[in-house]
């Protein structure tokens, strides 16, 4: 059975570029990976919706934070069984964002914490009700609001397709849900993290030890 790695941070902190190192790292390792980003626009049609709410296309529903977590959840539930089938077939399953994203932002937008009843929430629907896969590493990547902040902007310029989102677009949520990430990393929510700096070079083949040391 393979190994779960989820990468999880800000927009803009870098997550394709990490995911890109460690699956080349992994590669040189002997090893096979599949990869997944989440929302899967264009393949699922919550995630499509997803997109429709974030750029204000869904009327009130945009600002409804259960109503927008749930359809972020059914897009990571029709996944699942890809997921567990590509675990079976490959020794890493590497995803880009996954549920900790609902739980931070979430939670950010709500003004809770890593403690708070949403993110218990949002483990009683995709975990323990849906029975999505636990996650057997999650990595945090790192890095200022406002550095992540400039990489967005950036993103946006050299690809309209990519233009910010209300998420994205609002610094204070951003700077909150950085705050409940470092929270769940601290209480390892779900399972192990690994905080990684996003602004200094990043040792690929240290990241990945701990998933293969017996």
């Amino acid at each position: 059975m393979g190994k779960l790695v989820v990468i999880e941070g800000l927009d803009g902190a870098g997550k394709r570029t990490l995911a890109n190192g460690l699956t080349e790292a992994l590669a040189a390792q002997g090893r096979t990976v599949a990869g997944h980003a989440f929302p899967r626009y264009g393949v699922s049609v919550h995630a499509d919706l997803v997109r429709d709410g974030l750029y204000g296309r869904l009327g009130d529903l945009s600002e409804s934070v259960y109503g927008m977590a749930v359809l972020y959840a059914l897009d990571r539930r029709g996944a699942a069984d890809e997921i567990r089938k590509d675990l079976e077939e490959h020794d890493v399953v590497l995803l880009d964002r996954y549920v900790a994203s609902s739980a931070a932002y979430s939670a950010a937008r709500l003004h809770q914490d890593e403690h708070g009843e949403f993110v218990r929430w949002v483990h009683e629907l995709e975990i323990e009700r849906f029975g999505l896969p636990v996650p057997d590493l999650q990595l945090l990547l790192r890095v200022p609001v406002e550095v992540a902040a400039e990489r967005a902007a950036k993103r946006e310029q050299a690809d309209e397709s990519r233009a910010r989102d209300i998420y994205e677009s609002d610094g204070s949520l951003q700077a909150r849900c950085g705050v409940v990430y470092d929270g769940l990393a601290n209480i390892g929510w779900l399972s192990p993290w690994q905080v990684v700096d996003g602004r200094s070079n990043v040792n690929f083949h240290s990241l990945l030890e701990p998933l293969f040391t017996p």
